[in-house]
């Protein structure tokens, strides 16, 4: 792909996309100061919740979600699922590789602070299912790809997270002679936030795509309806990072070092997992859309299983719900610059591109 083909893609993105760094900056700041200087009102937001489940995240999330699905070819699905190269890799970077970075960078960077430890490795234990959806679509990702692959995460994260924790916390530090930590976390409660997070928003978006076309021709669907429900994802992203930031702000803004010794191996693990995947997509004959599609799946975490998980576990004022709230502190930011990264590397990849990048400028505005 040429410079000038570049070039011409990003002259079509709207204002709300090629400025989409401040305006999640300016979300991020909004949130820390509202939560930090508005009395009361991170417990007001708190407490707007159905069986431990936050409603103004979980309204934001939906809404984030919504558009990216209803944009998903889902007569195409075949074709990922037959991809074994893609398929493999994404089960060992997110179910073995990911969980043990994690584990090594808590315990290098934080041997002194097991509280913090303990959060930071559980956020690697929650494999992303929600936020990744728009970070692949920012960087002209693989959709479907994106969609089969947050799916099969989905069914790992209900079957191994609880066996996973039990192993990383309990018996893996056994075995090096390393401190021992407990987990109690049901399968309901991880399955519960999986229906909610992607299960509601992938419904509607097949939902979607199947009636729309039905009535008015993919052609029409495609070039009409999308165009119009695209930035609606952006805005519930910048719903989200407010509420979520809001919700934690003077936690954040009252414990400054400890959010720097926080961030430290949140920033090796994003730049490591993002870059070892890209790199692996590229080496093992990948495309750019697929090869972007298993380095964000990889990179990224579920902030809300983990944080939900910390808080039900160790409370709510613990070292552990902390490390979990700085985790989407650090990730949102670092994913976001990731994907100018991946857009500029495309060039690297001298097979055809795919339709996705085609798409992604028809239906955003």
């Amino acid at each position: 792909m040429t410079q000038t083909q570049d070039n011409a893609v990003v002259a079509k993105l709207s204002t709300l996309d090629r400025l989409l760094p401040v305006w999640i900056g300016a979300a991020m700041v909004l949130g820390l100061l509202a939560g930090r200087w508005i009395p009361g009102l991170g417990s007001a937001l708190d407490a707007v919740q159905i069986d431990g489940v936050s409603l103004p995240i979980a309204l934001g999330l939906l809404v984030m979600m919504y558009p990216v699905l209803a944009k998903v070819r889902y007569d195409r699905l075949d074709t990922v699922t037959g991809d074994k190269r893609l398929m493999a890799s994404s089960l060992v970077l997110n179910w073995v590789l990911g969980p043990a970075l994690m584990f090594a960078l808590a315990w290098v960077f934080l041997p002194d602070l097991p509280e913090y430890r303990t959060g930071l490795i559980i956020v690697g234990l929650a494999r992303c299912i929600a936020m990744v959806i728009i970070w692949n679509d920012l960087a002209c990702g693989d959709r479907e790809a994106a969609a089969v692959l947050v799916a099969l995460n989905s069914v790992f994260q209900v079957i191994a997270f609880a066996g996973l924790g039990w192993f990383y916390l309990s018996v893996l530090p056994g075995w090096l002679g390393l401190d021992q930590v407990g987990l109690e976390v049901s399968a309901w409660e991880i399955a519960k936030n999986v229906l909610i997070f992607l299960g509601i928003p992938l419904v509607a978006g097949y939902l979607t795509r199947k009636f729309g076309e039905r009535a008015k021709g993919r052609e029409w669907y495609e070039s009409r309806f999308l165009p119009k429900i695209g930035p609606v994802a952006l805005y519930g992203l910048l719903f989200t990072i407010v509420i979520l930031f809001a919700l934690q702000g003077e936690a954040i803004t009252s414990n400054p070092l400890d959010v720097v010794r926080i961030a430290l191996p949140l920033l090796v693990y994003f730049a490591v997992m993002w870059a070892g995947s890209f790199g692996l997509g590229k080496a093992i004959g990948l495309n750019y859309e697929r090869s972007a599609t298993l380095s964000f799946t990889a990179a990224g975490n579920n902030f809300e299983l983990a944080i939900a998980v910390a808080i039900a576990t160790f409370g709510v004022t613990s070292g552990q719900a902390l490390a979990g709230v700085v985790g989407p502190l650090i990730e949102v930011p670092v994913l976001v610059g990731l994907v100018y990264v991946s857009l500029a590397a495309r060039h690297r990849f001298n097979r055809p591109s795919s339709t996705a990048e085609a798409d992604h400028a028809r239906t955003t505005t």
